[in-house]
């Protein structure tokens, strides 16, 4: 069934409640006299309300209506804000250079306004020492502070230790500042076109694409990071079980009787 209101002739009632092209109040008025005036003023008879006695119509430009309620939701879906919670996966006894780029993702992901949850995957015997994961996690949560803020509190999920981190602006806001300085660039790179140095200008612009380009691969290895990280998982947990049999004391056969 259409949505879209019935318009002109496929309007089927004998006297509508006219409402004039600047809002104004025409009052009840047969449906011939309605289209009459939609013609005199060469717009569009379009009914707003089926359900009232009579129906409401008003005089509009219906196609320059829908155009410009297209844009208005355009524009909402543009500024909705999803809220979106990426994963940063850390091993207690991480190393210094794999923390700072695990912790460069983390920082990307709080300026775009989005949450973080961070775990700590423990395996063989890190697993006695919870400790560990919990001073890591605290680290982590000082050393971005000033982009986010610990929103659950480091807590013992089985195997693994999980801490969710809020960021200070929000997402609408990010969105709004990523698209001014994606505007300020698109204006910017059309203004240097339009001078002398278009030569110049194009290399800086192949410079500025390559940066976006190279954006997009930090997310691609924040994700292959944690794929690396989940298959060495699988891959230790089967090696516990024999690593923890080994520690058994070894129990030595009887001796015979006969002997």
């Amino acid at each position: 069934m259409s949505t879209e209101p019935r318009i002109n002739d496929r309007i089927r009632v004998p006297e509508v409640r006219l409402v004039g092209p600047s809002g104004e109040q025409v009052g009840i008025v047969p449906l011939a006299k309605a289209l009459e005036l939609a013609q005199e003023y060469d717009l569009d008879l379009v009914e707003v309300a089926a359900t009232a006695r009579p129906p409401v119509c008003k005089l509009m430009d219906y196609g320059k209506f829908k155009y410009e309620s297209a844009m208005k939701a355009r524009e909402a879906r543009k500024n909705q804000a999803h809220t979106v919670i990426k994963e940063m996966k850390l091993r207690p006894k991480i190393d210094p250079h794999d923390y700072d780029t695990k912790k460069g993702h983390v920082v990307r992901f709080l300026k775009q306004g989005d949450k973080v949850k961070i775990t700590i995957m423990f395996r063989g015997r890190e697993q006695s020492r919870p400790e560990l994961g919990f001073r890591l996690l605290q680290r982590l949560a000082d050393d971005v502070q000033d982009l986010g803020f610990v929103e659950s509190s480091p807590k013992q999920d089985g195997r693994n230790m999980i801490m969710v981190l809020g960021p200070h602006k929000k997402k609408t806001e990010a969105m709004a500042e990523a698209r001014a300085l994606a505007d300020a660039r698109k204006a910017e790179r059309q203004g240097r076109v339009a001078g002398s140095d278009a030569p110049a200008d194009a290399e800086e612009d192949d410079a500025l694409d390559a940066a976006i380009e190279a954006d997009d691969a930090l997310d691609a290895a924040a994700e292959a990071d944690d794929a690396v990280d989940a298959v060495t998982e699988a891959q230790d947990a089967p090696a516990e079980a024999p690593a923890d049999e080994a520690d058994a004391p070894v129990e030595q056969p009887a001796a015979s009787q006969g002997a």
